[in-house]
């Protein structure tokens, strides 16, 4: 975008700009299934049920099903395994982390008023890491046809040559940029030395094979204090309202490595390359539910939820560095260093993710268990940068818009008990947000999970599986080639419930 701003680091001044793409958006956009471990063993349908820390941030209502006060506090162990698949090259990668994934409390007030039918309102407050950002992916093969010299070209041509070199990197836009970094590392070159040029070649020898790697870390949190009040009129009807904050803190830190053994040639030609990108996202954002539960017997009961979308303002830092060396035939290797050491801290910007509906419903076999259906509706197209009115927003809704779909996610849960121990499973379903359905795949996960009471405390376990398949670029722009990742997630929870 076309951000301009000021900012003081190290006694330096910094002005530039910054492109957000589709796949920052969708970091915000697509939920995670989190919470205590009962709500995860039956895969967060809890929409209708009710009676959890965790079902309140489905139907805030839930929370009006409970009879005491309550606390509960949630540990998590998360392993992702990445499975990479670049030109037929396979490669995988790792990460394990231990979080404490939820805390909260609800406390309930009854109305001893036998002439009231608003019988008691409940009040909680809940706290989720709603996203664990710590992930490792590593991708390694031979491109028989295209090389990252795409990229820095796509971003030169239309550029004039001074506004490359006579413009210090600092005052630069981001597409500038770029094309200051492979100009100076020798990837391209100006068609002519004049000053008004703005058509670029590339420095890299044609051919095809180019061995290539790529490696991702990310790291950081989404996190969601939740507010909850609800109330029940005549124990049939249920009604809820939450007030959301969140708090977002993402690092991500990529390594492109790219060499070849494509014949010399007389002028200098590039034989390898490595391009690092870091950058640290951060910010906060709103929003709020309202959900009701309808007890239409005494074992059926239905649920009805709205989530409104999620105002985020956010800041973006990114630093960037290139290393490359050149030969041609007959000359010595020539390295190039081109780090700017600088820290790129762009204007704040908005992000508006979309709203969902939760349709739910539920079957409760007295004291013995139940069964729970739940299914949500989010149109990710929705999503947008804001202030709308900037030219760079504008062409990037419109890009999500064409690009992103509405889709369905369909969780079910059964729970069934046993004197005082709890068996529990679940199924998780959800379609992918990508028109084109490869970008980001369908995502399926399965869950199981047991409790005990022990009268006024609880030990929940749970153990949960989530596979979903990946094909995004290693760049958005000009090199767009990525690999075929399928993710693994394998997650273990445990929850501790007291009873106040």
């Amino acid at each position: 975008m076309k951000k301009i701003f000021l900012l003081f680091i190290a006694g330096l001044t910094v002005s530039v700009s910054h492109s957000q793409e589709v796949s920052d958006a969708m970091r915000y956009t697509q939920d995670n299934l989190t919470g205590t471990a009962r709500f995860r063993a039956m895969s967060g349908a809890f929409g209708a049920v009710g009676g959890d820390l965790s079902a309140i941030t489905v139907n805030p209502a839930g929370s009006a099903i409970f009879l005491n006060n309550q606390a509960t506090i949630t540990l998590s162990n998360q392993s992702k395994k990445n499975n990479s698949n670049y030109f037929g090259t396979q490669t995988s990668d790792n990460d394990n982390s231990f979080l404490l994934n939820q805390a909260g409390g609800v406390f309930v007030f009854h109305d001893r008023n036998p002439n009231s039918d608003w019988k008691k309102f409940t009040i909680g407050v809940s706290y989720e890491n709603t996203n664990n950002y710590d992930n490792n992916i590593f991708s390694a093969g031979t491109n028989p046809r295209n090389s990252i010299d795409k990229y820095f070209l796509t971003y030169a041509n239309g550029i004039s040559l001074g506004d490359i070199k006579n413009i210090d990197y600092r005052d630069q836009f981001f597409d500038e940029q770029q094309a200051y970094l492979g100009l100076n590392g020798k990837v391209i070159y100006p068609t002519s030395s004049n000053d008004s040029n703005t058509e670029y070649t590339s420095g890299v020898p044609s051919g095809g094979n180019y061995a290539q790697t790529n490696e991702v870390y990310t790291s950081g949190y989404n996190s969601k204090a939740t507010f909850n009040i609800a109330t029940t009129y005549k124990d049939r009807l249920y009604l809820g309202a939450n007030l959301n904050v969140h708090v977002t803190d993402f690092r991500r830190s990529s390594s492109f490595y790219e060499s070849n053994n494509n014949a010399l040639q007389t002028g200098e030609t590039i034989s390898k390359l490595r391009f690092n990108n870091n950058q640290y996202t951060y910010g906060n954002g709103f929003s709020f539910q309202l959900g009701a539960i309808a007890k239409v017997t005494e074992s059926l009961r239905l649920g009805l939820a709205y989530e409104s979308n999620t105002w985020y303002e956010l800041n973006d830092e990114i630093s960037q560095s290139l290393y490359t060396t050149r030969q041609a035939t007959g000359g010595q290797p020539i390295d190039a260093t081109v780090n700017p050491n600088v820290i790129n801290v762009y204007k704040p910007y908005t992000l508006q993710t979309p709203a969902k509906w939760t349709f739910s419903g539920a079957y409760v076999f007295g004291k013995s268990g139940l069964i729970s259906i739940d299914y949500a509706i989010k149109d990710y197209s929705n999503s947008k940068y804001k202030p709308t009115s900037d030219p760079g927003f504008r062409s990037l809704n419109s890009e999500i818009n064409n690009t992103l779909t509405n889709t369905g996610e369909l969780r079910i849960g059964a729970e069934y008990k046993i004197k005082q121990l709890s068996l529990r499973g679940g199924y998780r379903y959800e379609g992918s947000p990508y028109k084109n359905k490869t970008t980001i795949g369908d995502l399926n996960s399965y869950s199981g999970g047991l409790g005990y009471n022990f009268g006024g405390t609880k030990v929940d376990l749970a153990y949960s599986y989530l596979e979903q398949k990946f094909n995004q670029g290693f760049f958005a722009t000009g090199f767009t080639d990525g690999a075929n990742i399928t993710s693994k997630l394998n997650n273990v929870t445990l929850t501790l419930l007291f009873e106040l």
